[in-house]
């Protein structure tokens, strides 16, 4: 996840930890169906830890505009982030009009796409740590070109099916764990330290522009190619990317094996500074909650816009691009947002919004009318407030941190708070197979109201900004 370079206006943080705490953020409006809705919270923050690279070779002065080596890596990204729309589109219009899945497949095809995060999503942190960040996303980016362009071929002789769709999903999910948590890494060992906070924001406007034009560019091609043929563009954007990544050279130095704590140890270290603090502990309920409800009401969106409502794959992209207008608004107002009610009181604040917007989603069906108009306002306000979510609790995460537990600390959080998303997902196809769509969507609604009394009922609302340094080490 790429961040941006603004200054935090709340307190006196260096730009390039405010910076990335907004590219943080935005990536982490992504949930099991990230590249269509920006509405789960949480993933990981391992931009912020520092590059292990004492003395870094020459980079170019000034703007990384001259940086041909950054330039290189930032044109494959652009491409796959764009690519990514694509799919996130494509997919589930397969599942529901080509394949005519039921809800309970439409669950199990959610599962699968997120099941990584809970199957290696806290390894994945410590193992990548003892690797080469860019090898590791070039394999993910051939591992998910090679999986994707299975789809078109299948289709095309007659072969695809549900469980294919499924396997795709999983294979690509995994690679994805790896290439982001990789990713999110290795600008440091790209650029100079000065120039981290501008090569975060190049990365992070390429992100905000792929969601806000990809789904409604992705829904036009489904519409104008077929699903299946849209799909295989995708897989183009990755081979892409695996052939800037190729030409990308960075300076990253592996840790020592005499730094190699085993696995086990260090995985617990993170789960104990994670759950050792108390407001970590709220922020950590209220997220987990939040994605688990809002996997419910994102695997059963596509068949209530595609099936109860009758609306076209092209309505559908329009839907999320308009929804995503709010992250990047949200991103502009939240400095703004912060230096008016405080940091801390941010928190319950924008936790209610979203929480709240949720029902918007389920009310729809009633009004099919209004169907339109009311998705896209849920998207706005569930994007807006949850970018103002993540930007500020990503921010006091990587604040109060150490830098050699921040890896570590980003990987518990992913675990818990996306490791609930595959859980979700089945439950949504259980019981949308059993109740039906619309009432699952209203337990969904329900749930996540619920999700923000973790933050409301607390300390936040007596304070105005979080604490500056790290807690005292909880005694043994």
């Amino acid at each position: 996840m790429s961040q941006s370079d603004e200054p935090r206006a709340d307190d006196g943080a260096p730009q390039g930890l405010a910076a990335e705490a907004l590219a943080e953020a935005r990536a982490e409006a992504s949930g099991p169906l990230s590249s269509r809705v920006d509405d789960a919270v949480e993933a990981d923050q391992d931009a912020a830890a520092p590059a292990s690279t004492d003395a870094q070779p020459h980079h170019p002065k000034g703007s990384l505009w001259r940086d041909r080596n950054f330039l290189t890596m930032w044109t494959g990204q652009a491409f796959s982030q764009f690519g990514s729309q694509i799919t996130g589109v494509a997919i589930p219009v397969i599942a529901v009009l080509l394949l005519d899945a039921t809800e309970f497949e439409v669950g199990l095809l959610n599962a699968a796409e997120v099941a990584a995060f809970l199957i290696v999503g806290l390894p994945a942190g410590a193992w990548i740590d003892r690797m080469r960040k860019r090898n590791v996303m070039i394999l993910a980016d051939v591992v998910r070109a090679v999986a994707l362009a299975s789809i078109p071929v299948l289709w095309a002789f007659g072969l695809l099916h549900i469980w294919q769709l499924m396997a795709v999903g999983l294979v690509i999910g995994v690679a994805t764990v790896f290439f982001d948590v990789s990713y999110q890494s290795i600008i440091p060992s790209l650029v100079r330290k000065d120039q981290i906070g501008e090569a975060n924001g190049k990365l992070e406007s390429t992100q905000q522009v792929a969601h806000l034009a990809g789904p409604a560019i992705a829904g036009w091609l489904v519409g104008a190619l077929t699903a299946p043929i849209a799909i295989l563009m995708d897989a183009v954007t990755y081979a892409i990317s695996f052939v800037a990544l190729l030409f990308t050279r960075d300076h990253e130095q592996r840790r020592a094996p005499e730094d190699h704590q085993p696995i086990m140890r260090e995985i617990a270290e993170g789960l104990r500074w994670v759950f050792g603090n108390p407001l970590l502990r709220r922020i950590v309920g209220t997220t987990a909650v939040s994605n688990f409800a809002s996997t419910i009401m994102y695997t059963m969106l596509p068949l209530l816009i595609l099936r109860e409502l009758g609306l076209t794959p092209a309505a559908m992209g329009v839907i999320f691009s308009l929804g995503a207008v709010g992250g990047v608004l949200g991103a502009i107002a939240t400095p703004r947002i912060v230096a008016r009610i405080g940091e801390a009181r941010a928190i319950p604040v924008s936790a209610i919004a979203f929480s709240v917007s949720g029902a918007a989603v389920p009310l729809a069906a009633v009004f099919p009318a209004l169907a339109f108009p009311l998705l896209v306002v849920q998207g706005f306000i569930a994007s807006f407030t949850v970018l103002l979510y993540n930007i500020t609790q990503v921010t006091f995460r990587q604040r109060i941190t150490p830098p050699r537990l921040l890896g570590r600390m980003n990987a518990s959080i992913r675990f818990v708070v996306w490791g609930v998303m595959p859980i979700s997902a089945l439950l949504a196809g259980v019981l949308g197979q059993w109740l039906g769509v619309v009432p699952t969507l209203w337990i969904a609604s329900v749930i996540e109201l619920a999700s923000a009394l973790f933050v409301v009922i607390g300390p936040f609302w007596t304070m105005r900004d979080l604490p500056s340094a790290p807690p005292e080490p909880a005694s043994a």
